[in-house]
């Protein structure tokens, strides 16, 4: 269990936002309340949980904390929602949909002798604020990180975040991973999944070693397109820091990571920003396909796992072991299409006999169409992967130099950050501030658009 220090790291936190708020420029503030938050505050289960909400946590403290200094200092500021339809369409079936899946799932779930309970008007309000929490970092960064100047701070963010955690990876790669256990108590996951490749892979702070590679993978592709596009300074030492930070990824033992640094690093470092944001399109229309290719059986699971046994069986194994878990939960969620059968493990499937769930949800796509349907589904992704398609429509047509050339690394970061919830659940207030960021900036860019010379926009042709 958490350790006292824990609970007190969350408590003063608000406090720690207060003293950022006061000292930085907003942008700044809301990067650093949130990212230093999720790299060092404890992971759940510590947190606060209170009556009638959901527990406030790492994920939710610092990103209700700057909710509350946006207020406090800018309460004047009407630019809160953001300005597309579609987006904010998205928005609100985001937040008040599980209304209706709250409506839907009152009666029990009966497995043989066992039952599970249904939902109540207290279910419905604690997910709707749930919901709200989640996407806070979405409108702070919409309203605060929508200049090329703000998402360069959020870059150097990754960077610098990731050589922070650097030494104390080192020391649980050697050590394995007790630093959660030596400062806050207690181990965040399973310990027997620290252990790849005869060594550990490292997890810090964060919820399991895969993310904390992913964190470290984030840091590299910023690293490397911050190296790129730097006109001033030292740019030899963000080289420096990559080719480091992608020393340290390799330590960290994690195949996924691993794959996606092979393929993104040189597309960062040799692409041009065209084929960048067409890359970045493509994964993000297969992450959003993925599920509708899955229940149609277009997924060619035979092969991937083929592959997957020629790299290494084990993992090959647990790959198996989610594309058969994947096809029942599907199975399952077409039970309750639209808006999915809620929480308490109804989503699962229980073995009528012992009571025990036999269905594992590791992506976090299958977490939303089980839990909120399609339409929870689509709400939440399409959140995520609509701002790599309105910026794509927005650059397509002008030249790199009337943009900044940062959001189309970043829009590959977001991308694959999304496809990685394909197979696990790492949707973190990371994701959700590169989402919000590159909204605003599409936003921007499209109310400029007209702004051009008639000449430059003949027949409004895009740019190759």
């Amino acid at each position: 269990m958490p350790n006292a220090l824990a609970t007190l790291a969350l408590a003063i936190w608000p406090v720690v936002t207060v003293v950022l708020f006061l000292k930085l420029p907003p942008g700044r503030a809301v990067i650093a309340t949130l990212v230093i938050g999720y790299l060092f505050l404890p992971e759940p289960p510590a947190g606060f949980d209170f009556p009638l909400v959901p527990p406030l946590t790492k994920h939710t403290i610092p990103a209700l904390s700057a909710l509350v200094m946006w207020i406090w200092m800018y309460g004047h500021d009407k630019n809160f929602l953001p300005r597309s339809p579609v987006v904010n369409v998205l928005f609100l079936l985001f937040v008040f949909s599980p209304i209706a899946t709250t409506v839907l799932n009152t009666e029990p779930v009966e497995w043989g002798q066992f039952q599970i309970q249904g939902m109540s008007v207290r279910d419905a309000l604690a997910i709707v604020i749930q919901q709200v929490l989640l996407i806070i970092p979405f409108l702070l960064a919409r309203r605060f990180l929508s200049t090329a100047d703000d998402q360069r701070d959020l870059m150097y963010a990754f960077v610098i975040g990731g050589l922070l955690y650097a030494i104390p990876m080192l020391i649980e790669i050697r050590l394995s991973p007790q630093l959660n256990f030596w400062i806050y108590g207690y181990y965040q996951h399973d310990f027997i999944q620290t252990m790849r490749f005869g060594g550990f892979r490292p997890m810090v702070f964060l919820y399991h070693g895969i993310w904390a590679a992913f964190f470290m993978l984030m840091a590299i592709l910023a690293a490397y397109a911050l190296w790129r596009t730097e006109k001033t300074g030292k740019p030899w030492k963000l080289l420096i820091a990559a080719l480091f930070l992608t020393g340290i990824l390799v330590l960290a033992k994690s195949l996924g990571a691993w794959i996606f640094a092979a393929v993104l690093i040189p597309v960062v470092v040799f692409f041009g920003s065209r084929w960048q944001m067409r890359l970045a399109i493509f994964i993000a229309a297969f992450a959003i396909a993925y599920p509708a290719l899955k229940g149609l059986d277009l997924v060619p699971q035979d092969r991937l796992l083929e592959y997957a046994e020629g790299i290494d069986p084990a993992r090959a194994q647990s790959l198996g072991f989610r594309f058969g878990n994947e096809n029942l939960l599907l199975e399952r969620a077409s039970e309750k299409p639209l808006f999915g059968w809620g929480n308490y493990d109804r989503n699962q499937i229980m073995d009528p006999a012992t009571g025990d769930i036999e269905t594992v949800t590791d992506g976090r796509w299958v977490i939303l169409i089980g839990q909120f349907g399609w339409l929870g589904f689509l709400a939440e992704f399409g959140l995520l992967v609509l701002p790599v398609f309105m910026l794509w429509r927005e650059t397509r047509y002008r030249t790199p130099e009337s943009y900044s050339l940062l959001i189309v690394p970043m829009s590959l970061m977001l991308a694959i950050n999304v496809f990685d919830m394909l197979p696990n659940a790492t949707l973190t207030p990371l994701t959700w501030l590169m989402a919000g960021a590159l909204t605003g900036y599409a936003e921007t860019l499209k109310k400029t658009r007209h702004s051009y010379p008639t000449a430059e926009r003949l027949e409004w042709k895009p740019v190759l």
